[in-house]
């Protein structure tokens, strides 16, 4: 198995195991395309960092139960600026010039080149950051 998979993970997806290939996928990419990435696995979320964090993998509930699919994941990540796409579910401002981007994934489909290219800037711009806290 790759580093993005162990027992931790796999403990984290125990309650929703059909979203473990969606998870699977997106990590993929990330440690793909991203440089020096390394994973820690909370109970609320799977945080993806570089020297800082820039990507989370949960099960936030980014939309009304009514629109949500029944196997999915959520992917947040953080940049200068809102995106502005229909893709994305909820987009906040916590600090100036510092959102947070939820976005739900429910096909392996969906991790195409523009999250990507999201990520890849979320990495660059976490990396940025000044004042952040380093992993250890």
């Amino acid at each position: 198995m790759m580093e993005f998979i162990n027992a931790d993970v796999l403990s984290f997806f125990d309650k929703h195991p059909q979203a473990l290939p969606l998870y699977q996928t997106f990590a993929e990419r990330v440690f793909k395309e991203v440089e020096e990435v390394s994973i820690r696995v909370q109970k609320t979320q799977i945080t993806f960092s570089n020297e800082h964090n820039f990507a989370f993998v949960s099960f936030l509930p980014a939309r009304k139960a009514a629109e949500r699919p029944e196997v999915f994941i959520t992917v947040t990540f953080g940049l200068s600026y809102r995106v502005d796409s229909p893709r994305i579910d909820t987009a906040v401002e916590p600090y100036a010039n510092r959102w947070t981007h939820h976005m739900l994934i429910s096909r392996s489909e969906e991790i195409d080149q523009e999250l990507m290219t999201w990520i890849r800037e979320a990495a660059a711009f976490a990396s940025r950051k000044r004042g952040g806290r380093k992993q250890g």
